[in-house]
């Protein structure tokens, strides 16, 4: 594969990723639940973060934004977009200009000036996609009206699932920034070759409003609570509905972009150096590689794609023409719900990727192409619109301590977002990467300022009873809280339920 050394692209310059400092490990998880864990190891990870009653997801993005801000001595008055990626905001009003806010404190206290009075502040929201949708926009700025200023992406988000339900293992929390330029120093994105997809699939991953006001979605743990005005954020989803409508829309993206780049499948699979994908928990990517690779398989030309092919096939105990049949179906998976029915239209396929996961070939496929950086995000839990990028950043951090050759390598990343809507990008590291992953300082995170919770601290947290008590206090050095909820309510003046930060 053609490698390119010199950036012709706007890209990536700079990343840094935040997570609250409390944590909980999933194998002691597993003895509180009695779940099993050599499962929950293999299929969703290592532990995951939660928020204190003092943090939220501008407070996560503001100081990952200051972080990188700092680590890489980024000029303030030079940025012109600060675009928020989130579906955890608190506000229906003001997006981003929250965290510009918080960011100018910061940049104060430090002593620097603030960002440029005339920076953008949009907040995007799809789901998991809407930092995606940031770094696209932002791209497009760094190209046009925006091309001798900078722009940074934050992605922030709390995935919080009531306890006890099959989500729960899979909560996290944390953000990442990154700065957009052109001639950028880390890595290039290729819009021109990216694939898009969207469909409407109704109620697969939902947080619709009313549901705080209907009898059945309360419980003892979505009552908010007196002493922290808690009110659980916990999603409407159905596990195995949104697992076939992830797998179908990140195929459909990801095969627009091959149309873009004129490259047969099964040999982009084996030529691409890396491939990053939103993880929600880590078998999931595995999952949707194994389903890209059973069809790339099946369009595979050569001789060699064709004899695998009829193997796995034979193994699978399914018939080729059905996997063929399969390729070209785009069903409406939304009728299927509005007739009561889980949809389950790619049954060969299905049953031929199932198969594929346990082949030799793949599984040297996902150690070669999808393990840069994995280790690491086994212990970040789900991010929702950050676990894309957090996975980018671990991964280049890793290419970096290794001191791997990745410079003008084509690399890939695939974001998703329920709803659905997902997007392939082309992605190259320039040369000269090393000295910007030097800063990136992931491990860092997981390694430094970390407290393990107990069960009664985690269940007391999470279900935000009780008075509220930082446990991080002490560990607290450089980041933003909440410092208090306005209460004003009167005629010529109102603040009540807006939040007040704090930088610390």
């Amino acid at each position: 594969m053609m490698r390119r050394t010199t950036s012709r692209f706007v890209g990536v310059s700079a990343a840094a990723v935040f997570a609250p400092p409390a944590r909980v490990d999933l194998q002691q998880w597993c003895e509180w639940t009695n779940s099993k864990w050599d499962k929950v190891s293999e299929v969703v990870g290592r532990s995951f973060r939660v928020p204190a009653h003092n943090e939220n997801a501008y407070t996560m993005a503001a100081t990952a934004t200051l972080r990188m801000i700092q680590q890489y001595d980024i000029d303030p008055q030079r940025v012109g977009f600060l675009g928020l990626g989130t579906e955890s905001s608190t506000d229906n009003a003001a997006g981003s200009v929250i965290v510009r806010g918080m960011v100018d404190k910061g940049l104060k206290a430090v002593g620097k000036p603030p960002l440029s009075r005339n920076c953008e502040v949009p907040e995007f929201k799809h789901a998991c996609l809407g930092g995606i949708y940031a770094l696209k926009s932002a791209a497009r700025y760094a190209t046009t009206d925006g091309s001798d200023r900078l722009a940074i992406v934050v992605s922030s988000d709390i995935a919080e699932y009531q306890r006890g339900s099959s989500g729960e293992q899979t909560q996290g929390a944390g953000a990442v920034a990154m700065l957009v330029e052109r001639h950028p120093k880390l890595f290039e994105i290729d819009l021109m070759k990216s694939g898009s997809a969207s469909s409407y699939r109704g109620p697969d991953f939902r947080k619709p409003f009313k549901r705080h006001f209907l009898e059945g979605y309360h419980s003892a743990e979505t009552q908010p609570s007196p002493a922290s005005s808690k009110i659980a954020d916990f999603p409407v989803f159905s596990g195995p509905y949104s697992t076939v409508a992830y797998q179908d829309e990140v195929t459909q993206a990801v095969e627009a972009m091959l149309t873009k780049l004129h490259t047969k499948p099964s040999d982009y699979y084996r030529q691409v150096s890396a491939l990053f994908f939103h993880r929600p928990y880590s078998m999931m990517p595995i999952q949707a590689m194994s389903a890209l690779y059973a069809r790339g398989l099946a369009r595979g030309t050569s001789a060699e794609h064709q004899a695998e092919f009829q193997e796995l096939c034979k193994k699978a105990k399914v018939a080729p023409a059905d996997v063929l049949k399969e390729l070209d179906l785009s069903p409406d998976f939304f009728e299927f719900i509005e007739r009561g029915e889980i949809p389950n239209v790619h049954k060969a396929t299905n049953a031929l990727a199932k198969i594929v996961r346990g082949d030799p070939r793949f599984v040297t496929l996902l150690e070669q192409k999808m393990s840069l950086g994995s280790k690491m995000m086994m212990h970040f839990g789900n991010l929702y619109s950050a676990a894309l990028p957090c996975w980018l950043t671990a991964g280049f951090e890793e290419a970096y301590n290794r001191k791997l050759d990745i410079a003008g390598k084509p690399m890939v990343m695939i974001g998703y977002g329920s709803g659905d809507a997902a997007e392939a990008i082309p992605i190259v590291p320039v040369g000269g990467w090393e000295a910007a992953a030097a800063k990136l300082g992931v491990q860092a995170v997981l390694d430094e300022g970390v407290v393990t919770l107990t069960k009664e601290q985690y269940e007391v947290l999470h279900a935000g009873k009780g008075e509220p008590v930082d446990l991080a206090a002490s560990l607290r050095k450089n980041q933003f809280i909440v410092d208090r909820i306005g209460m004003r309510n009167e005629p010529a003046f109102q603040d009540i339920g807006i939040e007040y930060y704090k930088y610390v």
